[in-house]
């Protein structure tokens, strides 16, 4: 037998409905309140890796080309390891995202990109020529 068999209505009264309103906004307030605040908090993904985003996914990229570059030394073992194709791929990479995303990036994603692009770019041509001279 359902509820609709035996004619009972759920009743929702005034208190309820102040009840869980009081609780919605108690659980905003305390959203609002956590925010930047640690690890997992609204600033941070899970286990407080920065926010997937635009610019984490740039800056991700460069890291990367610039660890290849030699421009970073490798953490385990404080080298720095020049690998040249690497480094052109993840520039690549970084190039098929600007293509990818052009016109529906902002002012400020667009420069960071186009910047980011260039200037690693530069680095490379550095990296190569020294790398020929050194043959």
């Amino acid at each position: 037998m359902t509820d609709s068999d035996t004619g009972s209505k759920i009743h929702i009264d005034a208190d309820w409905k102040a009840q869980a309103q009081a609780e919605k906004e108690k659980l905003a307030q305390q959203a609002k309140s956590s925010e930047g605040q640690g690890p997992g908090s609204a600033k941070s993904g899970p286990g407080g890796l920065p926010p997937a985003t635009f610019e984490s996914l740039v800056s991700t990229m460069a890291t990367q080309a610039l660890f290849s570059l030699g421009a970073i030394p490798d953490p385990r073992t404080g080298q720095r390891i020049v690998h040249l194709d690497l480094a052109r791929h993840h520039i690549d990479m970084l190039n098929v995202i600007e293509e990818k995303t052009k016109g529906n990036l902002t002012d400020e994603e667009s420069k960071m990109i186009t910047t980011t692009t260039y200037e690693l770019r530069s680095r490379y041509i550095q990296a190569a020529s020294g790398a020929r001279g050194a043959m």
